[in-house]
């Protein structure tokens, strides 16, 4: 294998996950400033439930299925509204789509986001006819941040810097410096290089602000530790792996010839509750190697790590979740792709 191809792969990966990196501390420090407020605002109404988690879920990242998960261990939402909000979540990878195809990437956001409200309804329909028993209303929070008050703002903890602020200035100026300087990502100045430039712009001046409790636990042990290095390492492999199918396995053949296959492949990656594996069929949509209903497929089925809170509260809703996740994507996914999309 050429050690260019490497190269290229690892430059690609790089922009992404430096993309995504600035997205995902950018989204948790708004989630951060509007805490508290969400709650507030949710009421009886099962179509505004609905409505709620799935906004929630077609928001990029991870956050807003956790807040969908302590919405429902408090019984604040229904069976049904957890289940449309964990079928509009595409979890980090939907950072991955707005870098790679961004105009597709909001329109299946908008796509899950409808998806999500009306079968959340179908949902609670099914549950109600067949009777299943669901933990909805035991009220128990597994997922609670603990720092509830946060000043997000605070421009006096300059005058005590310590070494993790250092460590994270330091990590966003140098990737602002190879996006400016052309080094990774684009050599033009397109609107890619400049929306990134101005989202790592703001990432520093949140690290610059921010308490340091906020620093070590938002930003250093969930999205650095948790979340950083995955993504990169599933977008280097996902890049090389497609590239190596193109050019060497004559991958485009095999996928055209099994499309089917691929669809039910994709559908079953889509169960595992992890980051990672859907970007293999995000790769291979960017590439034009899958129609959209396989994007779709996998989109409907897949929630990122948005499940695992969910399950250490029951094991039972969340492969009820799954199961119909994986029903509705499976039956929305083949009929589209037997429509030709």
């Amino acid at each position: 294998m050429n050690i260019q191809v490497i190269i290229e792969s690892i430059e690609h990966a790089l922009v992404i996950a430096i993309f995504v990196f600035a997205m995902m501390v950018i989204v948790d420090y708004f989630n951060v400033l509007t805490k508290g407020k969400m709650n507030r605002t949710m009421k009886v109404g099962r179509l505004r439930q609905y409505t709620i988690a799935s906004f929630l879920g077609s928001t990029p990242g991870c956050l807003g299925a956790f807040t969908n998960v302590s919405f429902y261990t408090h019984g604040l939402i229904s069976f049904g509204a957890i289940t449309g909000g964990m079928i509009a979540t595409s979890g980090d990878e939907a950072f991955v789509m707005l870098a790679m195809f961004p105009k597709q990437a909001i329109l299946l956001f908008i796509l899950l986001f409808l998806l999500g409200i009306i079968l959340a309804g179908v949902t609670d329909k099914i549950i109600k006819i067949f009777k299943i028993k669901t933990s909805e209303n035991c009220g128990i929070s597994t997922f609670d941040n603990k720092n509830k008050e946060c000043k997000c703002f605070d421009i006096s903890v300059i005058k005590n810097i310590t070494v993790t602020r250092i460590l994270m200035v330091l990590l966003a100026l140098t990737s602002v410096i190879l996006i400016v300087t052309g080094t990774i990502g684009s050599q033009s100045w397109d609107w890619k290089r400049i929306t990134i430039t101005i989202l790592l712009s703001i990432t520093c001046f949140i690290f610059a602000t921010i308490p340091e409790h906020y620093l070590k636990d938002h930003i250093w042990k969930h999205i650095v530790k948790r979340h950083l290095l995955k993504i990169f390492l599933w977008s280097f492999f996902a890049i090389l792996f497609v590239h190596i199918g193109l050019h060497h396995l004559d991958l485009e053949l095999f996928v055209k010839n099994h499309m089917l296959w691929v669809l039910v492949i994709a559908s079953l990656l889509a169960i595992i509750p992890e980051s990672g594996p859907h970007l293999i069929f995000v790769m291979m949509f960017a590439q034009g190697l899958i129609p959209f209903s396989v994007l779709l497929t996998s989109s409907i089925i897949q929630d990122g790590h948005g499940m695992l809170p969910m399950l250490s509260y029951s094991i039972k809703d969340s492969f009820l979740i799954k199961f119909f996740n994986f029903i509705f994507g499976l039956t929305i996914g083949g009929g589209l792709y037997l429509l030709g999309f």
